[in-house]
């Protein structure tokens, strides 16, 4: 079993920056991926962005340039360091894990940018 907990969000005005993490733990393969991804109310889960454990990364168009994923295998924690936020990036945030196991989700964070 793989358990995420995600940390770090909360309420930023615009154009404020904030960052997200989130700790995996349980029987975690040395290869896998990680992402982020983000669920509006009545909205598709839609992805940020991805990191592989060799370090390749991912991005959605919305978030290029602003957001920067990242990651410490030794501590098998992942981050998101999101910056220019504007009220659209408003979102349940939740930390998934991809192994040959199956995939894996954290309970979700919220963040919320006030205009």
């Amino acid at each position: 079993q793989v358990q995420l907990v995600e940390s770090g969000g909360g309420l930023v005005q615009a154009g404020g920056s904030l960052r997200v993490s989130c700790a995996a733990s349980g029987s975690i393969f040395s290869f896998n991926a990680m992402g982020w991804y983000r669920q509006v109310t009545g909205m598709q889960r839609e992805l940020v962005a991805s990191i592989t454990s060799g370090g390749m990364t991912n991005y959605a168009d919305f978030v290029k340039g602003r957001f920067t994923i990242s990651r410490d295998n030794a501590e098998n924690t992942m981050y998101l360091q999101m910056n220019s936020l504007n009220p659209e990036d408003t979102a349940v945030y939740f930390c998934n894990l991809r192994q040959r196991t199956g995939a894996y989700w954290g309970q979700g964070i919220q963040v919320s940018v006030s205009s």
